[in-house]
């Protein structure tokens, strides 16, 4: 349990450092971060906290969907809006290309490894991903349609609200589901094999 939430917090704690690295790229953001950001232009509250806000309502929703959440899915809405807020704190905004598509690239494949961290650790999902799997749950809907159009949503309503949508929002969403399973192989936890007791 220790190595589960240990490799948990340094997930979500990953997750939050490379969210804020696509927000410092300035070139597009993963759908959800598109509306988060787009929020956090018309919010007083940081990037972080609009981050936190709406992880929270979106736990919300799981109670109609009779979701039930883990102990990661609660650690998931407090510690990556803290850990984005930290890292724009410290991290400057890309002033060249070179330092921008940097960014952009190891946000993306960091953001897989965060990604498979606390998936593999196993302590409960991440609010939104509880969303789409309960939706589909309760409706018989398939991932696709349900991820689709949940993802679409979010995107169009946070383009409109200001939210950066870029090449960055195209190389997430076509790259970050085969990166993410290319590292979770080496992060499931897998309980320990017990030795058979010898006479």
């Amino acid at each position: 349990m220790t190595r589960r939430l240990v490799q948990l917090f340094v997930g979500l704690g990953l997750y939050g450092a490379t969210m804020a690295m696509l927000v410092r790229s300035g070139l597009g953001l993963d759908p959800w971060d598109v509306f988060h950001e787009g929020l956090a232009h018309h919010l007083p509250l940081t990037f972080g906290q609009v981050v936190i806000a709406v992880g929270a309502a979106v736990l919300l929703l799981w109670i109609p969907l009779r979701q039930r959440p883990g102990f990661g899915t609660v650690a998931n809405v407090i510690v990556i809006g803290l850990a984005a807020d930290a890292t724009l704190a410290v991290l400057p905004r890309a002033e060249h290309a070179a330092f921008a598509v940097t960014l952009l690239v190891a946000g993306v494949v960091g953001n897989g490894l965060a990604g498979a961290l606390y998936v593999g650790a196993g302590l409960g999902p991440g609010p939104r991903d509880g969303l789409w799997t309960g939706v589909v749950a309760r409706t018989g809907l398939s991932v696709r349609l349900v991820r689709t159009v949940l993802e679409v949503t979010v995107v169009v309503a946070g383009f409109a609200l200001g939210g950066t949508v870029g090449a960055g929002t195209v190389l997430y969403a076509l790259t970050i589901g085969p990166i993410v399973q290319f590292f979770l192989p080496w992060c499931e936890a897998r309980p320990r094999a017990v030795a058979p007791a010898t006479s």
